[in-house]
């Protein structure tokens, strides 16, 4: 536990060093995204293509995300808070930390601009998750996971600042890696953006 500790408490001191160093390392440019999602039953693989059933269990997620630099005007770098709460099957908080790569430059982004990202971190339930605990057994889950994120945003040309985003939202042990957890859970989400 010392170790995961260790490796929590690093991650967010690095995340607070990126988002703080402001324009050191470009431009300041911040988001508020907030979404809606729903637990899927399935794997990470079925679930990015929404090819499995859904749970009875929900989850409201307010996330604020800074761009710390970005790489040819084709890929953003980012890091993202997010806080969210379950409700239905489930009943917890949730709050996640993590870093993304973002990909901006798509064939048709004069008429729907289109930006697809990944980012991974972690994730800490304020209490045992109830689905992860029955899907994956006793003791193939913990309060701290390694968080995954997966993303497609679509806005206007005339309205940059507004994006609709669907989000693939996934906790696991990362294959053992935490506590030897090697289950995980998997939500969809949809929801608005707005950059400043």
């Amino acid at each position: 536990m010392t170790k995961l500790r260790s490796l929590l408490c690093g991650f967010l001191i690095g995340i607070f060093v990126l988002v703080f160093r402001g324009n050191a390392i470009g431009r300041t440019d911040w988001s508020v995204t907030l979404y809606g999602a729903v637990m899927l039953d399935g794997n990470l693989v079925d679930a990015s293509i929404l090819y499995t059933g859904f749970e009875h269990s929900y989850f409201l997620v307010a996330a604020l995300g800074k761009k710390v630099t970005s790489y040819q005007e084709k890929v953003d770098l980012e890091v993202e808070g997010q806080i969210v709460k379950h409700y239905g099957a489930q009943d917890h908080w949730e709050f996640n930390g993590l870093g993304a790569a973002r990909w901006l430059p798509l064939p048709w982004d004069d008429y729907l601009d289109t930006s697809i990202a990944g980012g991974a971190g972690l994730s800490y339930a304020n209490e045992i998750p109830k689905l992860e605990e029955e899907r994956n057994g006793e003791g193939q889950t913990e309060k701290v996971l390694a968080y995954l994120m997966l993303e497609l945003a679509f806005s206007l040309p005339e309205i940059p600042n507004w994006s609709i985003v669907t989000r693939i939202h996934h906790r696991s042990g990362a294959f053992g890696l935490f506590s030897g957890v090697t289950g995980s859970s998997n939500a969809w989400g949809f929801g608005i953006r707005y950059a400043f």
